[in-house]
């Protein structure tokens, strides 16, 4: 038995702590933080390049992002509200780099155009609505439209050669867009945080269980993997940031504001392209409209990718369906996760999503020739042998209980919180990564309330993100300055 006393605990060796790690270090120095993993890599889960989008998620050309109302209006909130927070993770990086804090030759962020791509007399409307609405706020005010053939073969010649013209079609493209390696940024800030005095790294961790104890203070029962010992931690602070495995650590806390949770995982997969004369071929990320009826996990992108320095190009997402709850989990993570407190809500949950079962169904039975003919959609001149289907990463959508419906599938992430602060889970999904520095704010805001109105923590918050709680939307001004100095430092187009 190994017993460990720390301050902070964090659980998860993602993006999620690795953020969270840095901003804890940097407010308050003499704390000792223990960060506990149960791979034997870092960021291997929700965070590696593979298992990740990587979009740089913006709300340039997510559709899903602004709905259209009843009223005919487009509904830009949840758009607005991610552009913003996105800049903020930008922020942060742009400080990490500036302080040397990460490896001179790691490459994490690179420029790609991000493009909206849609056919139809209907969903050309709406995307001409939907810049029109968007363009009128500096933050997507270099937004262009177009719905000129030409002009769209130009940008994306890839989608457009050998391209039967039956529909109208339209884009709008935004060229500040980017694509993100989140693991390289998870691994660069872990290695960063591992250097540090009062930080430790431990991979091969498992976490058995959780217990509040008598004097505020929490126990975490664990296992090496590697050893087969029991070690127990003892602390004071515990972030739960295991992407899908945070639902099963939260009922394992047992707080009460954890009740009624539960979560349904949904697996993803790409077709990658293997052919490198092809791949360079198309240099733009390009997302399509999900179906009538389909979930938001299943907008469609042919999606320009930048991993260890190469040039990738992958198309999906195509769904399945496993219960396991992280890619590397176990099937019984499902099963195992009902309990009395959210069986309820699971079931009406289901009820109310026949929709989403149908359409993972369909996903899970479509042949290899079906995936190929909705990739033939969005380039025509596609050809089997140049492609391959990988598995992506899995994700856990939260179900929570609600007072109308019974329980109600939410997507996105939130954040779980004890009453007295000591305990912070996330659950949910994307758009997580792209805007962790804002999630990871919104902990310390929860439970460290008190410290985050002090001038000392102010002004260190602002060091690491100058528009720290200003919102750059209002202000085109600062934000054309702000988005200058990351352009600078990231090595950005501005």
């Amino acid at each position: 038995m190994i017993n460990r006393k720390v301050d902070i605990t964090l659980i998860g060796a993602g993006i999620m702590s690795a953020t969270l790690g840095i901003l804890l270090k940097k407010l308050m120095p003499d704390a000792t933080i223990g960060i506990y993993e149960r791979l034997d890599k870092v960021g291997a889960e929700s965070s590696d390049a593979w298992n990740n989008a990587g979009t740089g998620h913006s709300s340039f050309c997510e559709l899903n992002y602004t709905p259209e109302k009843e009223n005919g209006q487009i509904d830009l909130t949840k758009a607005l509200k991610i552009a913003n927070s996105f800049e903020v993770s930008k922020q942060f990086w742009s400080y990490l780099n500036e302080e040397d804090l990460f490896p001179s030759n790691q490459s994490f962020i690179n420029d790609i155009p991000h493009m909206s791509f849609v056919t139809g007399d209907e969903n050309v409307r709406f995307l001409k609505k939907r810049y029109k609405a968007m363009s009128k706020h500096a933050i997507f005010e270099d937004m262009v439209y177009s719905d000129d053939h030409s002009q769209v073969t130009d940008w994306i010649p890839l989608m457009m050669n050998n391209r039967v013209h039956k529909h109208k079609l339209a884009t709008t493209r935004m060229d500040i867009g980017t694509d993100v390696n989140f693991g390289a940024i998870t691994r660069g800030m872990i290695n960063y945080l591992e250097q540090l005095d009062g930080v430790e790294v431990h991979l091969g961790h498992e976490v058995q269980d959780l217990k509040h104890l008598k004097d505020g203070t929490w126990k975490v029962d664990m296992e090496d993997l590697d050893s087969g010992e029991e070690v127990d931690v003892f602390c004071k602070f515990v972030f739960i940031g295991a992407g899908g495995g945070s639902l099963t650590l939260l009922e394992k806390s047992d707080i009460p504001e954890g009740r009624g949770y539960g979560g349904f995982p949904v697996s993803g997969q790409w077709l990658k392209c293997n052919n490198p004369a092809i791949i360079k071929q198309h240099s733009a990320k390009v997302y399509g409209k999900a179906a009538e009826g389909n979930p938001p996990m299943s907008v469609p992108h042919l999606d320009t990718r930048w991993m260890d320095g190469e040039q990738g190009l992958l198309f999906g997402p195509y769904a399945g369906f496993s219960t396991k709850f992280l890619k590397n989990g176990s099937y019984f993570d499902l099963p195992f996760s009902i309990e009395m407190h959210n069986i309820w809500p699971m079931l009406k949950a289901g009820i109310n999503n026949i929709g989403l079962t149908k359409y993972l169904i369909n996903q899970v039975t479509q042949s290899m020739e079906e995936r190929f003919a909705f990739l033939q959609s969005y380039y025509p001149d596609a050809k089997m042998e140049d492609w391959e289907l990988k598995i992506a990463g899995q994700r856990v959508q939260i179900i929570k209980k609600d007072e109308k419906e019974g329980g109600k599938l939410q997507f996105g992430t939130e954040i779980v919180s004890s009453a007295d602060g000591s305990l912070a889970a996330l659950l949910g999904a994307s758009p997580g990564a792209s805007t962790s520095v804002s999630i990871m704010l919104n902990v310390l805001e929860t439970c460290f309330a008190k410290e985050m109105k002090s001038k000392k923590w102010q002004k260190t918050l602002k060091t690491m993100i100058p528009t720290y709680g200003v919102s750059l939307n209002n202000r085109p001004g600062l934000l054309r300055k702000i988005r200058s100095w990351t352009s600078e430092i990231l090595k950005l187009e501005d």
